[in-house]
């Protein structure tokens, strides 16, 4: 199968104008003094449903879903979120598989737009199963999270703004999960601007591409609960786009600590006064705890904001104890 390409994420720009915000890229003023770099933060906490999963989305059902019966998916919870929410603006029933490890506030989010969740097994794959049996007995158009060329180029579209709003970016920070996000940014980041590092981060805790390019193959990884829950998940046996391009365009993986993230999280709030969730805090971060040593100018993809916030006071509390 043939990998997703820049023209591929300019016609998915074009298509997905009116349909999605285009974020901010705001500097930091304390991680740029910090790090001795200039900062600047891809906000996608400001999309619509709370997160960068709805661009593909929207550019999927754009492209596939206007004679579709209805849509069905696995998710963590974002890619249900933003498939839910495009469903109902279509006026089409949405049926969303989960794992038990989802969050409770991400699946009473994701019911709230009137999706039908199914909660499924223990892991993403468990889930993904149960997506496959309703393709096949309600003729339900599947939307894949991560692992579809559509998807890839919505998620690219994000490199494009911050080239287009700083050309000078020399390194980007990307949250790495399925891949339909960080390889999707990579590729069209590497496509614009050959000279520019793209750099995964993701936990240590179940990091199924991590583990995949180490292995040099796509591997299964027991899913773990983790600060970073929109990260979890396997990337798919076979997978057809996501690893490929993650092994190409990705120059370095950084793994981070529970503690790490928290501390990702909390500095989003108390210094930037933005409520990031765990995925989305995972580049601030790396910078933080000091496993990318930044020069020149730096763009970080916050990638949501739903996190529980009950959780998210626990841990904004605690570490301003510290």
């Amino acid at each position: 199968m043939t990998l997703p390409v820049l023209s591929d994420v300019i016609a998915a720009a074009g298509r997905l104008r009116e349909r999605i915000i285009r974020t901010p890229l705001i500097s930091s003023a304390s991680l740029s003094t910090t790090q001795a770099s200039s900062i600047f933060l891809k906000l996608e906490t400001r999309q619509t449903t709370g997160s960068f999963k709805l661009r593909g989305v929207s550019n999927t059902l754009l492209l596939s879903g206007q004679t579709a019966k209805g849509f069905v998916a696995a998710s963590t919870g974002n890619h249900a979120r933003a498939l839910a929410y495009a469903a109902q603006q279509m006026g089409k029933p949405c049926v969303v598989c989960m794992s038990k490890l989802v969050p409770e506030n991400k699946i009473s989010a994701v019911r709230a737009l009137g999706a039908d969740i199914k909660i499924v097994g223990s892991s993403q794959d468990d889930a993904q199963q149960e997506v496959d049996r309703l393709v096949l007995s309600e003729g339900f158009l599947p939307v894949p999270p991560f692992d579809d060329k559509r998807v890839i180029a919505g998620q690219g579209t994000i490199a494009l703004e911050i080239l287009e709003d700083r050309p000078e970016v020399d390194t980007l920070l990307v949250p790495l999960s399925g891949g339909g996000l960080a390889g999707g940014v990579a590729m069209a980041a590497k496509s614009v601007k050959p000279s520019i590092r793209v750099i995964g981060v993701s936990m240590e805790k179940g990091a199924a591409m991590a583990a995949s390019l180490q292995a040099g193959k796509p591997v299964v990884v027991t899913e773990e609960p983790t600060l970073a829950d929109s990260l979890g998940g396997g990337i798919g046996i076979p997978n057809h786009y996501t690893f490929n391009l993650c092994q190409t365009y990705l120059d370095d993986i950084i793994l981070l600590t529970e503690e790490e993230i928290s501390a990702g999280i909390s500095h989003a709030y108390w210094q930037e006064q933005k409520i990031v969730e765990g995925a989305g805090a995972v580049g601030i971060a790396a910078l933080l705890a000091g496993k990318v040593r930044p020069s020149g100018t730096v763009a970080v993809v916050v990638s949501g904001r739903n996190i529980d916030m009950a959780l998210h006071q626990k841990l904004v509390s605690e570490y301003q104890k510290i």
